[in-house]
């Protein structure tokens, strides 16, 4: 039995060890519980499966080896995370990459290591975070077209992105994901399912800039983060052949309007593209300021016609996963009941995904 996992599962059900063992009867003791943590001590099949029971937890979750540790969890949060939350949040992504590793293991997918687009750099000053970011589109052949669906992206250049309910104070967060035996480190994005979507996207490009910029950097690491993720999402040069020309390359002001056919356009937040037409010198910082004090003085809290509520808009959610159970169930590499396992959902769902859509009364007039 892995004992981080258990240690994990406990927090995030919030048991004390004594605690745990009470909600048992009392055997397991705490002490024995804290030797399974340390992994001194091995439970028997009785003990594991009251263990899982009582945290909420799969058999398979406590016993996995698929994921031998999460290294540098990064919360990239407004205020303190409780050691409950960090936990469950833990517990919720070893889990997922549990399942993942899995079936890429049966479809022989070697996957689980990532070769980033560049070497990280050490930024001298925020604003090299523009080149990163053009850099790194370079090196994906993107272009410098609006990116439709980030997350896909993400997921198609090797990256993990989970879409998990964490506290509302938390946008996400980044980590590394170690594999045990030869120790490769895979990346590991979590966006906060709670968020909108354009925040979502924000924050998987700022975890994106995490793991191609040096955090070594004598720069507010943070600032060139937001930085790259408004780069990586609105192009500099593309934004501002939409909103200005070489005669007039500056804009006294912007209107509502405008603001949200590009926010649309660019799918980012409208406080994120009025701060992009700043940064890129279209409006003055005078401009922007005023903009935040009048018409946009409640959009860092409140966005103005949200994404999600727009005719057409492409919901963003991570779909390989899911794809990758289909294959395998459709390979007979697994079993539909594991398959519904893996994915997590009925197996009704699962049944009608194998049978497809089904005419009404077909079979009555044949």
């Amino acid at each position: 039995m892995n004992g981080r996992r258990l240690e994990l599962a406990r927090k995030r059900a919030g048991y004390s060890l004594r605690g745990l063992s009470d909600a048992l009867g009392g055997q397991p003791s705490h002490q024995a519980i804290r030797k399974y943590e340390k992994g001194e001590m091995t439970p028997g099949s009785s003990v594991l499966v009251a263990l899982a029971k009582a945290l909420g937890v799969s058999i398979d979750f406590l016993m996995s080896d698929q994921v031998q540790a999460l290294e540098g969890v990064e919360f990239r949060k407004l205020s303190s995370t409780s050691a409950k939350d960090r936990s469950r949040v833990e517990a919720e992504v070893m889990d997922q990459v549990d399942r993942y590793l899995t079936v890429e293991e049966l479809l022989e997918l070697d996957t689980a290591h990532w070769t980033p687009p560049i070497r990280p750099v050490r930024l001298n000053d925020e604003g090299g975070a523009e080149e990163i970011a053009d850099q790194v589109r370079d090196a994906w052949d993107l272009g410098d077209d609006p990116i439709p669906n980030l997350t896909e992206l993400l997921e198609e250049r090797g990256l993990k992105v989970f879409l998990i309910e964490l506290p509302q104070s938390v946008s996400g967060l980044t980590c590394w994901v170690t594999r045990p035996g030869d120790g490769r480190q895979m990346p590991v994005i979590v966006v906060n399912r709670n968020h909108g979507l354009e925040r979502r996207r924000f924050t998987l490009a700022h975890e994106l800039a995490h793991r191609v910029l040096n955090s070594d950097a004598p720069v507010n690491i943070e600032r060139a983060a937001n930085r790259f993720a408004g780069a990586f999402l609105v192009p500099a040069s593309h934004l501002r052949h939409r909103v200005s020309s070489a005669q007039h390359p500056g804009r006294r002001q912007i209107s509502y309007g405008e603001i949200v056919r590009l926010k649309r356009f660019y799918r980012v937040s409208a406080a994120a593209l009025l701060m992009r037409l700043g940064q890129i010198d279209v409006l003055s910082g005078s401009a922007v300021q005023y903009a935040f004090q009048t018409v946009a003085s409640t959009w860092r809290k409140n966005e103005p016609e949200p994404l999600e509520e727009s005719a057409g808009c492409i919901f963003e959610e991570p779909r390989r996963f899911e794809r990758l159970c289909y294959w395998a169930l459709a390979e007979h590499l697994i079993a539909p009941t594991r398959a519904a396992q893996l994915l997590q959902v009925p197996m009704t769902t699962i049944e009608a995904a194998l049978r497809g859509p089904v005419k009404a009364n077909a079979d009555r007039h044949q």
